[in-house]
């Protein structure tokens, strides 16, 4: 196997300089596996020698990078119809063997964080010299220090309906640059959109999106939580964020693709995610007792769109059923979505 880490300055001098020296090395070797390119978007000329070297001489390619946005900016040749894209991310609880929530809640799933004692300083460092460094440099940015500010002003928006006019105003920026940031963070697999479940609605819904950061460290360390104890206000939103992690690399790895999304009328009634075409509705409370006023939004729901499963994921000790509703523990949720069994 062979492999070229585009981050080695002398690496990606020379195939910067020369992209045709990639396939000069590769039709000498002849590598009988996959060749990996780690960090493909520093140089997206090489597309155009990777596609001849998979047309002309069945050559596989492993071709890693943690932004599409430069790719497409410069042109880059994107192997339409040649390529499959997998999304790699965070751990999830069934890679984990002796998985704790909590842990998971204040560290985040990044794998070197989630196993580090003292996660604050590889927060920092990550926050600091990549979000704030190299994504403010993907967005062109003038100031550095404003685009700090938009990413903390985007945490306080993590998992609710983003309203851009009011994070421009904090940022001192354009509603059209805070939509862009927005955008840029999605591009360079920061973030993710959650979209409004709209069809054939007969209550009137609200249709801005919801974003999420793609990991719930990163969220705790903008906000300043400190540490998020059982019970507490923090607790329910990263724990929301959380399941909303599971779902996410669920629907990939499992190759369902199924759609998530979140549903919301104008008189506040709200379920957190509506997973495919209305087949399972989920609400997530980080409650040790679902009591009758958590499932009124579910209710709700489902007097309007009778989807398949109705389902709160909580910290209750054991699993039940109450006006149709199953109320499942976070474990068994968890187990069951792996198994296949929620979707």
């Amino acid at each position: 196997m062979i492999y070229y880490d585009l981050l080695l300055s002398d690496i990606f001098e020379r195939l910067s300089l020369r992209p045709k020296l990639l396939r000069e090395d590769l039709l000498q070797k002849r590598p009988k596996g996959p060749v990996i390119i780690d960090e493909v978007q520093l140089i997206p000329r090489l597309l155009n020698e990777v596609q001849w070297l998979m047309v002309n001489h069945g050559f596989q390619f492993i071709l890693c990078g943690s932004s599409a946005r430069k790719l497409k900016r410069k042109g880059g040749n994107l192997l339409g119809g040649r390529a499959q894209r997998f999304e790699l991310f965070p751990l999830v609880s069934q890679e984990i063997p002796g998985f704790d929530l909590l842990r998971a809640l204040n560290h985040g799933l990044i794998p070197r964080h989630y196993l580090a004692e003292n996660v604050n300083q590889l927060l920092q460092a990550y926050v600091g010299e990549y979000l704030k460094l190299e994504i403010a440099a993907e967005a062109a940015a003038r100031s550095i220090p404003a685009f700090g500010n938009f990413l903390e002003a985007a945490a306080f928006s993590n998992g609710e309906i983003i309203n851009y006019s009011n994070i421009a105003r904090e940022c001192i920026v354009s509603s059209p640059t805070a939509k862009e940031y927005f955008q840029i963070l999605v591009d360079s697999l920061v973030g993710k959109y959650l979209y409004s479940y709209r069809k054939r609605p007969k209550r009137r819904v609200l249709l801005a999106p919801k974003f999420y950061f793609f990991d719930v460290g990163i969220v705790n360390f903008l906000l300043r939580r400190g540490q998020i104890q059982s019970g507490s206000e923090s607790f329910g939103k990263a724990f929301e964020h959380f399941i909303f992690q599971e779902l996410v690399a669920y629907s990939h790895y499992s190759g369902k693709n199924f759609s998530i999304h979140y549903w919301r009328t104008a008189s506040q009634l709200e379920v957190d995610f509506i997973l495919g075409e209305h087949e399972v509705a989920l609400e997530v409370k980080g409650v040790e007792l679902t009591v009758s006023h958590h499932l009124k939004n579910l209710q709700a729901f489902k007097e309007e769109y009778t989807p398949k499963r109705a389902i709160v994921v909580s910290c209750d000790p054991t699993p039940r059923t109450s006006s149709g509703i199953l109320i499942l523990p976070w474990k068994e949720f968890l187990a069951q979505l792996w198994a296949g069994e929620i979707i």
